[in-house]
């Protein structure tokens, strides 16, 4: 993340902003928001939440810090290790953290409290648990009043998550481009005629867009809707049941069940294994990216290490299973995301800043790159050096796996088109990769004409 005077994503919120100084993240929390902040603290709702695991913690910091006079405290949140966004998420993931969502809502009330909004960029993954992380999203709750958050959280994660379940799982790319969630008319649409009959869904998605076109070219009366704690407790207790109800199950596909059905030997495969670890302790990185993870097999040998490790791969299934296993054996180091490397994510949003790129939210320390080039030199006709230079911008090391077209993977995509290629050779590898990094070691992995290289940026 680079430093700037301000994080662009949070510049439309009054209450406040987040910022850098010296490379150290802050947020200003403006005179405005004084009496909800203050609420927040003194009622007990902040220690409740940060106990529980469900808020951010904070540290009040020094007042010279402020960037206006309109600052009222600077606070100094603690830092996720990588910020991702609900389009790189899996099924799982999204459905955690709409539950995490509403179990803050629930507390919230409990402490005369409630959300005013309900994004799902307020979530981020630490640890492998979803985690809210907008300070400055609570307000004082007013007996009688609607719940202003109620038709975003229906936007940003009811609505992805019924497509997901009911449609196909592809379509949460569709927040890539409704970056306030997905249009509750256009989900109404994509859902088949079965989910009319889910009440849930009929009242939270099919009717709520109905009564949002009614409404759309009329003047509401905001001061004559009335609903009691007791009536929203109810929809939050009705949307929580909805969303634990939803499902996805991941079947097999091409690459989720890749390991079971790979020609690698088991003496291959162990092999692998070891030079990845023992390229990794030389390089004794702090963050790993490991691109085209799968379902996470040799990330988890650099989360084993204590390595904080972010696993993208591109299959919907192969994600979801790793985050479920993640989950399962109570794993804090790795991060499963959703991300097809040749359209990885974008800058988005206004001027192009409030979502970051790949690219800005690295480098990392390392990336792994395991029987990737193939598919992206072959399959996606990504020139190498291209790739050499792409890679030269998002890490400072390299553990990577050059697999020749002899190599019968390679021969599987060869199989459908001509061979044009001609310069995907091993010695145009290390030309082209030599160009930004060092080959400090490599050794070709046992039963295999692949090889595996350790390389480091030059100048590093």
């Amino acid at each position: 993340m680079e430093s700037r005077a301000n994080i662009p994503g949070s510049f439309r919120d009054p209450s406040g902003f987040v910022f850098l100084e010296d490379q150290v993240l802050y947020r200003q929390v403006n005179a405005i928001y004084q009496e909800n902040y203050d609420c927040l603290l003194d009622s007990g709702l902040y220690d409740t939440l940060v106990e529980g695991g469900l808020l951010i913690p904070h540290m009040e910091d020094d007042l010279a810090y402020a960037q206006s006079d309109e600052a009222y405290k600077i606070i100094r949140p603690e830092l996720i290790p990588f910020v991702s966004y609900p389009y790189e998420w899996s099924f799982s993931q999204l459905k955690a953290a709409a539950l995490a969502t509403l179990q803050v809502q629930k507390k919230s009330l409990d402490f005369g409290m409630s959300l005013k909004d309900c994004s799902a960029y307020n979530i981020q993954f630490r640890n492998a648990k979803p985690i809210f992380v907008d300070t400055l999203s609570f307000e004082k709750y007013c007996e009688g009043h609607p719940w202003v958050a109620y038709r975003q959280f229906c936007q940003h994660f009811l609505a992805p998550l019924a497509l997901m379940s009911y449609t196909d799982v592809r379509l949460n790319q569709l927040l890539r481009i409704h970056l306030d969630g997905i249009s509750l008319d256009l989900t109404s649409s994509l859902l088949p005629s079965r989910s009319w009959l889910v009440f849930p869904l009929l009242f939270h998605i099919h009717l709520h867009a109905k009564s949002q076109k009614h409404l759309a070219d009329r003047t509401v009366d905001k001061t004559g809707r009335q609903m009691s704690q007791l009536a929203l407790q109810g929809v939050i207790s009705n949307l929580e049941s909805i969303v634990s109800r939803l499902r996805w199950q991941p079947r097999g596909t091409q690459w989720a069940d890749y390991y079971t059905f790979t020609n690698y030997s088991s003496e291959a495969l162990e092999h692998k294994k070891r030079l990845v670890a023992k390229f990794l302790d030389r390089l004794n990185p702090h963050t790993v990216w490991d691109l085209g993870a799968n379902v996470g097999l040799f990330s988890r040998i650099a989360s084993g290490k204590g390595i904080q490790i972010v696993a993208f791969d591109n299959d919907p299934a192969a994600i979801e299973q790793n985050y479920l296993q993640c989950v399962r054996d109570g794993e804090t180091n790795l991060l499963p995301l959703l991300l097809d490397l040749t359209n990885p994510s974008p800058g988005i949003g206004w001027e192009n800043e409030e979502r970051m790129s790949l690219v800005e939210r690295g480098p990392a320390d390392t990336v792994l790159a395991l029987a990737l080039v193939h598919h992206l030199s072959i399959s996606n006709n990504v020139p190498l050096e291209k790739i050499a230079a792409y890679f030269n911008n998002i890490c400072h090391s390299l553990i990577i796996e050059f697999v020749p077209k002899s190599d019968p993977q390679a021969q599987r995509l060869l199989s459908a088109r001509d061979d044009i290629f001609t310069n995907y050779t091993q010695l145009a590898f290390e030309a082209k990769f030599g160009q930004y990094f060092t080959i400090e070691d490599s050794s070709r992995i046992t039963d295999t004409q692949r090889t595996l290289y350790l390389m480091k940026e030059r100048g590093a």
